[in-house]
């Protein structure tokens, strides 16, 4: 019997340790989550880390308290903390590069200029700009700023936010930058209301720059926003023509980032994705326009 023993634990395979630090620990448990879209169970973590599964739930849940990680009923994935921590530019390149030729596409059948943007505080940051023969009186930049309560691109991901995030982000920081700029935090959840109604389309006509028109919508993930697209035209520009395409671009590129997004959304029966295709019959009612020309 001693000598089958013997050869038993010759032959099987040796048990990984883990490792002693809580350093190492938590490094083997940020490197199972290689970008943006990884989804993990705490069962994948262990089999991924080869950690006992209660050691590897407590670091989780201090990785989640500490922003590294976010955690929902679907899973662990990168927290805000976690995706910012190279610097905006290595934190954004999955989205960058997921929505480059949607950006591409959207501008050579529209020949407006094309924006994609981040949510950052109370402003949003520009990832990217495809410009047509407009884009030299469009006063944007990739790498520029503008404030999220007064452009398109800020509303419609505001829009998926619940309102008290809304507040905690915009609250104090709303000011008038032209005389459409809306101005309150009040005003801005009636907005943001309107925006959901629509299925989240934001418009935006002279409220950050007198001369500019915008329409957008935002790239979603499975907790919420992770950017918007938007079109930019002048103040005369027939949004309402090119608003399916900007949705559609919008949904594309988050199925990209996120494949799975459709059959999830289908099993929680919450913010339905729209349909590619939004016939007249559809866009009438989710679109009108004031007297006064402000989107409603």
């Amino acid at each position: 019997m001693t000598a089958l023993r013997a050869e038993r634990e010759a032959t099987a395979p040796a048990r990984r340790e883990p490792p002693p630090s809580m350093v190492e620990r938590m490094t083997l448990i940020m490197d199972a989550f290689p970008g943006r879209a990884t989804r993990l169970t705490l069962e994948d973590v262990v089999r991924c880390t080869h950690l006992p599964r209660s050691t590897a739930h407590r670091i989780l849940d201090q990785l989640v308290r500490l922003n590294w990680l976010d955690h929902t009923p679907f899973g662990y994935s990168l927290g805000r903390r976690a995706l910012r921590l190279g610097g905006r530019d290595g934190s954004h390149d999955e989205i960058r590069e997921a929505a480059a030729p949607l950006l591409h596409n959207l501008q050579i059948r529209t020949g407006m200029v094309v924006h994609l943007a981040v949510l950052d505080g109370a402003e949003v940051f520009y990832l990217d700009k495809v410009g047509g023969r407009f884009a030299l009186s469009v006063p944007s930049r990739v790498g520029g700023r503008a404030p999220a309560h007064c452009t398109a691109l800020g509303k419609a991901i505001l829009a998926w936010l619940e309102p008290e995030q809304v507040e905690a982000l915009i609250d104090g920081h709303i000011s008038r930058l032209t005389s459409r700029t809306i101005g309150d935090i009040g005003t801005l959840h009636q907005e943001l209301n309107r925006i959901r109604r629509r299925r989240g389309l934001a418009f935006e006509r002279g409220e950050c720059f007198p001369h500019i028109s915008c329409v957008a919508a935002a790239v979603r993930g499975h907790e919420g926003p992770v950017a918007g697209i938007s079109l930019v035209g002048d103040a005369r520009t027939a949004l309402e023509k090119m608003a399916p395409l900007v949705v559609d671009a919008a949904r594309q590129v988050s199925l990209a980032l996120f494949p799975d997004l459709d059959s999830q959304r289908r099993s929680r029966a919450v913010h339905r994705a729209p349909d590619r295709t939004w016939s007249p019959g559809t866009m009438n009612p989710l679109l009108a326009v004031g007297q006064n020309g402000d989107w409603l």
